[in-house]
């Protein structure tokens, strides 16, 4: 992936204020989901190969929650979030007081975690749209709950093309002492890199 050798300094400094714009937003949504006071951790973001996201979320093999969905308009590609079990249960239950382990979920609680997932990616996608002024539309969003690894071959297969690479967007947020761990990532198609670059004037040699 000889691309990885074109971004410098400055480009990986866009990717970062990229991911603190929308890391911040989905901070102030979920802020506004439980009614209270949100903190959040310095996003990590990182550009890696696609075939090691999953170990960004503890290995292929780790069951996880995830909410994905297709990214269409002037720069396609998909987006997943991320969350362990134990940040799905701690959310479910501030945000609508059912206190229940994964495999006692319901159609309701899965109801309930698909729209918080499809707030928190959306005011996350909704910024970055503003931030770069490039038309960027979502589709439905789909919910799993599944091994990581599975997952993101099935969201793949069912989203359609994607790059070679994912941003990657590794928060935390805070409310009190208890932590929610979220996993944003974005997985342009190979025409999309540039067109994000350009957007926001920053010089680009690496296309494809």
């Amino acid at each position: 992936m000889a691309y990885f050798t074109k971004f410098g300094d400055f480009q990986f400094d866009v990717l970062r204020e990229i991911g603190n714009i929308g890391a911040g937003h989905a901070a102030t949504a979920l802020s506004k989901l439980m009614q209270k006071e949100i903190d959040m951790k310095v996003p990590q973001v990182n550009i890696i190969p696609f075939d090691k996201v999953a170990d960004c979320v503890g290995g292929a093999e780790a069951v996880v929650l995830a909410v994905f969905f297709r990214v269409e308009g002037d720069c396609p590609g998909n987006m997943f979030f991320i969350l362990d079990l134990d940040s799905a249960r701690y959310l479910l239950e501030q945000i609508t007081g059912i206190s229940k382990d994964v495999y006692e979920w319901e159609e309701l609680e899965i109801s309930a975690l698909h729209e918080i997932g499809n707030i928190l990616t959306g005011s996350y996608l909704s910024s970055l749209a503003d931030f770069t002024q490039l038309n960027l539309q979502p589709s439905v969003p789909a919910l799993a709950v599944d091994m990581a690894g599975a997952i993101l071959s099935y969201g793949l297969i069912a989203l359609g093309q994607a790059g070679d690479f994912a941003l990657t967007i590794d928060t935390a947020f805070f409310e009190g002492n208890e932590k929610v761990k979220g996993n944003f990532f974005l997985i342009p198609d190979p025409e999309s890199l540039p067109i994000l670059f350009r957007s926001l004037g920053v010089p680009f040699d690496g296309d494809y």
